[in-house]
């Protein structure tokens, strides 16, 4: 059983409202115990007096009325963290509820869907996975038995993720261990987005959009209609270093689009709850110009690829957090891609 010093806290930015939510409840919420807002999908839990039984619970913000972020930790994943390494998100409409990312394992989506029942009562109806990589998509088998639920993905989302299905299952265990893995299996788009889906929860409309290729070749953005927030998934990383698994020069000219884009708010995949945009890209830009740079003068100077994870980009290094286990990488595939343009 949760003790109250394991109850994690829900905050509304700018109020002194909190709110104690557990990870697993004795019984669902139920109407009565929901606080309504102003607006019909605006609910916040009234939950101090539920008994908790969980041995691990997930703690979210309320960033905008009915959008709930949970910010995940700047760590290589371990069984000490559980993987809990990036930002999940569920937006409550009247009608239902839709998730945006499920974390990296059967135990954490479990988390997630309870910490969903601990404000609403209204069925999830829609998985929405921003990109395939692991951390973003093992959740998702804590929904698959609920009733009439949706997968949705980018369209080339199902074919990425099955070709790496083994790696990715074999590494994340490897990673967290058999006790934290335990159950996690993929559970792929039963739709996939070629361009633009609008689907509707009730008061208010998700817009997701399939986009060119970036951070890998299946990134999806997705906009909500009420709040004016605008999730982007791994196309947008803030103190953790960006992880390339696509093309340089793809996000690059993403980001130059983000950048005249006019949301209330942005959700990054990897940082802080919620940002502003232009400011937001600002530090993945100066990233990216920087490796960018300093590849292409290699390049053009002969050096090997060897020679150039050395030293390009190395003027970042105190920018960011994972810089020595990520940037290598990045250099790495920099170098692969713009050695032929």
């Amino acid at each position: 059983m949760c003790t109250p010093a394991q109850l994690q806290v829900i905050t509304r930015p700018g109020t002194e409202e909190t709110q104690t939510v557990a990870g697993a409840l004795k019984r669902s919420v139920s109407r009565r115990d929901l606080l309504v807002g102003s607006l019909a999908f605006s609910v916040a839990p009234a939950l101090s007096h539920f008994s908790a039984h969980a041995d691990a619970i997930m703690a979210f913000t309320e960033i905008a009325p009915g959008i709930f972020v949970h910010q995940g930790r700047f760590e290589l994943q371990s069984p000490l963290n559980r993987g809990d390494m990036s930002n999940t998100s569920f937006v409550v409409g009247t009608d239902a509820v839709a998730v945006i990312d499920t974390l990296c394992s059967a135990k954490l989506g479990s988390e997630l869907r309870a910490a969903i029942r601990a404000v609403t009562d209204k069925p999830v109806r829609y998985v929405i996975n921003s990109h395939m990589h692991p951390d973003h998509v093992f959740g998702n088998v804590a929904f698959k038995n609920d009733d009439n639920v949706e997968f949705i993905g980018h369209h080339k989302l199902a074919r990425g993720l099955s070709a790496r299905a083994d790696t990715y299952l074999a590494a994340n265990k490897m990673m967290l261990g058999d006790d934290a893995f335990a159950g996690t299996e993929i559970v792929l788009p039963t739709r996939g987005v070629d361009d633009k889906v609008t689907i509707d929860l009730g008061g208010r409309q998700l817009t997701l959009e399939a986009q060119s290729v970036a951070h890998t070749d299946n990134d999806l953005i997705v906009s909500d209609s009420a709040t004016g927030t605008l999730f982007l998934g791994d196309l947008l990383f803030s103190g953790h270093i960006p992880t390339l698994d696509g093309s340089l020069r793809g996000w690059l000219s993403l980001i130059d689009k983000l950048e005249h884009y006019k949301p209330t708010r942005v959700v990054p995949g990897h940082g802080p709850h919620a940002m502003q945009l232009p400011e937001a890209v600002g530090d993945e830009k100066r990233y990216w110009s920087t490796v960018a740079t300093d590849v292409r003068r290699m390049i053009k100077e002969g050096k090997t690829m060897n020679e150039a994870t050395k030293t390009a980009g190395q003027s970042e290094r105190g920018h960011w957090k994972l810089f020595d286990q990520y940037h290598v990488r990045n250099v790495t595939a920099a170098f692969a891609e713009l050695e032929w343009e």
